[in-house]
């Protein structure tokens, strides 16, 4: 079984995302290529806030939509930190709860170009503990000209807020995180794909290794590129961190072409990662960690 923990769609066609045309997957055009790879089900992530590009997915359509196609999607909620009173004290649990009421499994993904140390992303992280919702990042590595949660090299917001909430699982993403697997990433190579050997002491293995509510979303290019630039650090890392790693795509548009469950499968075919490893990834991890209570 694969579940992919990381999508987007809209409910129809309209608002291109972003300046260079391009439009969300519609729920058809992500089942076919959800057929098409073999995976069986796939998280949905809300766009709300403005930095995500210029049509949104509100948390309603993606009830919809899962509503609509039953055993296939599972819908997150996602708020901005700015939404409803744009307060360091608003009570986000009343939304979350609604959220959570509907079914909604999350929260995410979280692309407010904030600070992480904003009071504003702090008291989201302190109502997402309180009800029980992992949340998934999007890390930036700057204010303005871009989206995601901002940090510095060495990712010491993050670090600081799994500290802070030890009782909310994080799910980290982006180029910014994933630069962060090798000790010799760099501010001018932290928003990119770094390529050749990792070298030891990175960030997010130490992070991994600290905070057990740190999980990896293993999704988009840089999931891909972080753990298959070095096969043999990728294949280890996976197998001692398998039980905290999301397999997902981020697939956003119809021509995306992601390959991580092409790789999971011929690396276990190969020899290279355990059934036990495989199979974590694949979907044991999102089972567990959203609760679903599957048994394949």
């Amino acid at each position: 079984m694969f579940i992919d923990g990381h999508l987007h769609t809209v409910r129809r066609k309209g608002l291109p995302m972003n300046a260079a045309g391009a439009c969300f997957a519609t729920p058809e055009e992500l089942l076919r290529i959800m057929d098409r790879t073999g995976v069986d089900k796939g998280v949905l992530l809300p766009i709300v806030g403005p930095e995500g590009g210029y049509q949104v997915s509100p948390t309603e359509d993606i009830l919809d939509i899962c509503a609509s196609h039953p055993g296939r999607f599972l819908p997150f909620c996602n708020i901005d930190p700015r939404g409803g009173a744009n307060s360091p004290d608003a009570d986000l649990s009343f939304q979350l709860n609604y959220y959570k009421g509907c079914g909604c499994l999350g929260v995410g993904e979280v692309t407010a170009n904030l600070e992480f140390r904003d009071p504003l992303v702090q008291n989201l992280f302190r109502h997402c503990e309180r009800c029980a919702l992992p949340v998934l990042l999007h890390i930036a590595p700057r204010r303005y000209g871009g989206y995601g949660l901002v940090d510095e090299l060495g990712l010491p917001g993050l670090e600081a807020a799994l500290a802070a909430f030890p009782g909310l699982a994080f799910i980290g993403h982006s180029q910014p995180f994933w630069a962060e697997i090798s000790a010799d990433v760099t501010p001018a190579n932290r928003n990119a794909y770094p390529a050749g050997p990792v070298v030891a002491g990175g960030t997010v293995p130490r992070l991994m290794a600290t905070y057990p509510n740190l999980y990896c979303g293993w999704d988009a290019g840089s999931g891909y590129n972080a753990l298959t630039r070095d096969p043999a650090f990728g294949w280890a890392f996976m197998e001692r961190f398998s039980r905290r790693i999301l397999f997902g795509t981020d697939i956003c548009t119809p021509t995306d072409n992601h390959r991580h469950a092409e790789y999971l499968r011929r690396s276990h075919a190969d020899g290279h990662l355990s059934a036990e490893a495989f199979e974590s990834i694949s979907w044991r991890t999102a089972n567990r960690l959203l609760g679903l209570g599957l048994d394949a």
